[in-house]
């Protein structure tokens, strides 16, 4: 099934999902991840490479953060190759004052903005999703 690219209908469709738990970002040197960490996401640059896992999955391992995220999905399955939906939501955070950093997945787009932004962003993504024409 393929992914939808109309910008208005991604952003009428969005329906923004808070996932329980509390989110952080690591860096491991030599990428051996630890025994039962459940990687939520990963990428690899040339410092390290990058985890994206629960909180308490880090702190059992001994990894390091600094910032401490909420996860949101939004749950319309937009294509790759879609323009301008990360740019719309982004703007609108950014205008309300809300950090986020953007996972693209094959079916959906995840959010993560600072545990203490979490409802707001909430609220912000609903009322974008409501004024899409």
């Amino acid at each position: 099934m393929a992914g939808e690219t109309a910008l208005a209908t991604l952003l009428r469709s969005m329906s923004p999902q808070l996932n329980d738990g509390d989110y952080v970002f690591c860096t491991l040197a030599d990428s051996r991840i630890p025994e039962g960490c459940e990687v939520i996401g990963s990428f690899r640059e040339q410092e390290g490479l990058t985890l994206i896992v629960e909180r308490q999955q880090a702190e059992r391992a001994g990894l390091a953060f600094e910032y401490v995220a909420a996860w949101i999905t939004l749950n319309v399955h937009s294509a790759l190759k879609a323009v301008g939906l990360t740019a719309a939501f982004a703007t609108a955070l950014g205008k309300a004052g809300i950090s986020c950093n953007v996972i693209a997945g094959y079916y959906h787009d995840h959010l993560f903005v600072g545990r203490a932004d979490a409802e707001r962003a909430m609220k912000v993504l609903q009322q974008l999703a409501a004024g899409a024409e």
